[in-house]
Order: structure tokens, then C-alpha cells, then sequence
């Protein structure tokens, strides 16, 4: 599962040919999440401040989110993703 982003401990990945709808997956420490992109929903659980950093990450970045769900569903490499500074 390719790493398109790593931010305060933070790793946000995307799975080849995964199901809809388009999300990415969280990993912080023990901690495991799914978030969906449009819909904004959360499977899974996160630390609330690990939660509020993705979030604001992903609103910059829904459009580079999507395309990359693209690429991975046609089983190419996704792009990087500038991480939250």
C-alpha cells in the first residue's frame, strides 16, 4: 500500500483497486482509520488532535486525494502529497 503522505507521526496511505468510496487510510502509532473524501466519514478510531490535523490536511489537498484515488483504482503509483507543516 503505497505512502502518499507522512505528517507529526501521521501516515496516510492509499490501496491498489481498493472499494468505493474513494478514501485513504490513517496509521498513528497503535491507532488505524479509514476516511472516506467526499463524504468525510471515519471507520475505524483516532486521537481526536490526529483526527483535526488530517482533517485540515485533507481540505487542503481533496483535489490531489482524488486523483490519486484515480490512479490507484487503474493500478498505477500515486503521487506524493506535500505533508501538514
Amino acid at each position: 500500500m503505497p505512502e502518499i503522505s507522512r505528517f507529526y507521526g501521521i501516515i496516510i496511505q492509499m490501496f491498489f483497486m481498493d472499494h468505493n468510496p474513494p478514501h485513504f487510510h490513517i496509521n498513528y502509532g497503535d491507532y488505524r482509520a479509514v476516511i472516506t473524501i467526499n463524504e468525510e466519514t471515519i471507520e475505524g478510531f483516532m486521537p481526536a488532535r490526529a483526527l483535526k490535523l488530517v482533517f485540515e490536511w485533507m481540505e487542503l489537498h481533496k483535489e490531489e486525494l482524488l486523483e490519486n484515488w484515480r490512479l490507484t483504482q487503474i493500478g498505477e503509483l500515486p503521487h506524493k502529497i506535500e505533508p501538514l507543516k
